[in-house]
């Protein structure tokens, strides 16, 4: 198991084929080896940043990841897609959850900053709870403590705007939360964010607790997502019918029952219902925030996604995102179109151009129509959800991969550019769930070809359901460099 970890889905004879066709072409060993670790890393520990709003929680995230890219807005009730964005501090890689996004008091600020809260660590490994230094703990901040506590993760205590030697007496008085040190950080300048990074990753596991499906015979987990009202709940209520077998019934303040064990096509399986805040649909505004941090929290629970669309409405952008967020989480997908019932001919016509049209970059994704209204096709939600599960699973041999790339390169050589023709030399399969491969080029690949690259792996090796990520590392061979 421990060489397993040690090469990512590589067998020790393969990385030492591997490693030697590396020498053979020059290449340097250890950065080689560094690649591979690199693309072969299973799921990423994941941390929460939560607090109230004007915190600077988005402007720390932006300090850890290093770039400006969980975008701070002045204007509160800021929808962004993403939430979880990936970092790295000393080589150790880790994904962040922002929960700066929305901020608007609805519900009375307390309850905005619960629910965010509540959803975040749901997804998380540990967790920063960023408290306004100048301010000192409020009662609102007390209240999320009290979730903290109860959660049970890890928790890294950030004192933020301290910008001098004044400010770290303000930071003292929060020892009074009762979460131990607080670390005085200034997220705008950067003041002691270091030391706060090491804590974060002394409180982060080195890989999640989540090892997926290792477990022997553990319940595949499946997160069904879609956007608000296209049936998620009662398609759930539909599978599970009168087989709900066990429900996880641990009620949290704002969430009705989460993940349930339902028995489909005589499997057990693990769903986990983005549904959660149920009583609060009137929140109109920031409801899809927080919807895509339901999303994404359902989806680093989950190997597999079911996204359900209404097929009886014009594809959606929202539906094209979720799509999206269950991509960039790597995780298996499978599409089903729901209210197919209600469906003419004509309707139908249109819809097979929106899915051509904005669904083209999940072609790969198996389809099933179905109606949870009536129970229609429900029988072929299972064999979808194994395909995918199956595709996100396989691994290609590095010496079968080696002789599909040989071939491509011969019948497809990359476009000439600037006199001149970069080859991909060889590479391997570093990782699966999602499978993963590392190619070594001479040159740079143009992104077209790399699509082209992408298209073929699939054709040739099935990845049904699957997102399938290629990294491409151009290497100076040893020797050549000026």
């Amino acid at each position: 198991m421990d060489q397993h970890d040690e090469h990512g889905d590589l067998g020790e004879a393969e990385y030492a084929e591997f490693l030697e066709m590396a020498a053979e072409e020059g290449f340097d060993l250890d950065e080689v080896a560094e690649d591979l670790a690199e693309a072969g890393h299973g799921p990423l520990p994941v941390l929460a940043v939560v607090g109230r709003p004007n915190v600077g929680k988005s402007t720390l995230v932006n300090r850890i990841i290093g770039r400006r890219e969980a975008v701070v807005e002045d204007r509160p009730g800021v929808t962004r897609d993403r939430v979880t964005y990936e970092a790295n501090w000393n080589g150790r890689r880790f994904k962040i959850v922002d929960t700066g996004g929305w901020e608007q008091d609805v519900l009375g600020i307390d309850a905005s900053v619960a629910a965010q809260a509540e959803f975040a660590i749901e997804a998380a490994d540990a967790v920063v709870f960023v408290v306004d230094a100048t301010v000192g703990a409020t009662d609102t901040d007390e209240a999320v403590v009290k979730l903290l506590r109860r959660a049970g993760r890890p928790v890294v205590l950030a004192a933020n705007k301290v910008d001098g030697p004044s400010g770290e007496a303000d930071a003292a008085m929060l020892w009074n939360l009762g979460l131990g040190e607080p670390f005085p950080v200034s997220s705008l300048h950067g003041r002691g964010v270091g030391d706060l990074l090491d804590a974060i990753m002394d409180a982060l596991p080195e890989a999640p607790a989540m090892t997926f499906g290792e477990k022997a015979g553990g319940p595949r987990r499946v997160a069904l997502i879609g956007r608000p009202n296209v049936g998620k709940s009662s398609l759930l209520n539909k599978v599970a019918g009168a087989e709900r077998v066990v429900v996880d019934a641990t009620a949290g303040t704002t969430r009705d029952p989460v993940d349930e064990l339902i028995e489909l096509g005589g499997i057990t399986w693990k769903f986990i219902d983005t549904a959660g805040i149920r009583r609060r649909v009137h929140l109109t505004e920031g409801a899809d925030y927080y919807a895509s941090l339901r999303t994404a929290a359902a989806l680093e629970k989950a190997e597999v996604a079911v996204v359900l669309i209404d097929a009886s409405e014009t594809l959606a952008e929202q539906d094209t995102r979720i799509v999206s967020l269950a991509v960039e989480a790597g995780r298996a997908v499978v599409i089903a179109y729901n209210k197919w019932d209600l469906l003419d001919e004509e309707r139908r016509h249109y819809l097979e151009r929106e899915i051509e049209r904005d669904l083209v970059q999940v072609q790969w994704a198996p389809r099933v129509n179905v109606s949870a209204r009536t129970g229609r096709h429900m029988e072929k939600l299972v064999p979808a959800i194994q395909t995918a599960l199956a595709g996100w699973e396989t691994r290609v041999p590095t010496g079968r991969l080696n002789a599909f790339l040989g071939e491509l390169v011969a019948a497809h050589p990359h476009p000439i550019r600037g006199g001149k023709q970069p080859r991909i030399l060889f590479g391997t399969q570093a990782g699966t769930r999602p499978p993963r491969f590392v190619l070594f080029a001479s040159g740079f690949l143009e992104a077209g070809y790399r699509r082209f690259i992408e298209r073929r792996l699939r054709e040739e090796f099935g990845f049904e359901g699957t997102p399938i990520q290629v990294s491409v590392r151009v290497r100076e061979k040893r020797g050549r460099k000026k």
